[in-house]
């Protein structure tokens, strides 16, 4: 069954996303994901609306992995470089976490991997921070005892095995 969706009236947006928002907190994020989607229908590129909507994306990693894709495609439309930056490392950072939640064989290498690559966006963010905003420097670290705190958590074992000597 088909249904034409109601469209937000524009003025309604601001309340509608704190609405989004406080789906989050509840542990909502598909109530949050609809209420996001309705807003960028109205207003297509308002900010508040994609950084929520990315997140929404994030807190369904466990669910539904296929959300990555276009979580990193809402972190790439962002306006602002810092904020760009940083919803990259998060988008890595919370799908890395989502998936340590599975713990399967050879899953630790490509979380390893997963938080390396967001601590490379957590630095990218930090070098561009406004002042008095530390909230890269808090991921990373975060990510670094994560990294640092869990055994499972280390690089891909070089295939090659040791050099062959030749005389």
């Amino acid at each position: 069954m088909m249904f034409e969706l109601k469209t937000l009236s524009l003025d309604a947006v601001p309340r509608a996303l704190d609405k989004a928002e406080r789906y989050r907190l509840l542990n909502e994020p598909t109530e949050a994901e609809s209420i996001c989607r309705d807003a960028l229908h109205v207003d297509g590129s308002n900010q508040q609306a994609l950084t929520t909507l990315l997140l929404a994306l994030t807190d369904q990693f466990t669910e539904a992995p296929r959300a990555f894709a276009e979580a990193s495609r809402l972190a790439a439309q962002l306006r602002d470089e810092y904020e760009r930056a940083y919803y990259t490392g998060i988008t890595w950072e919370r799908r890395a976490k989502a998936h340590l939640k599975h713990d399967g064989p050879g899953l630790g290498p490509q979380v390893y991997d997963w938080l390396r690559e967001a601590m490379t966006w957590f630095e990218r963010a930090e070098t561009i921070r406004p002042s008095g905003n530390d909230d890269a420097v808090l991921r990373w670290n975060a990510c670094a005892r994560l990294l640092m705190d869990d055994r499972r958590l280390v690089p891909a074992s070089d295939e090659r095995g040791e050099p062959l000597l030749l005389e």
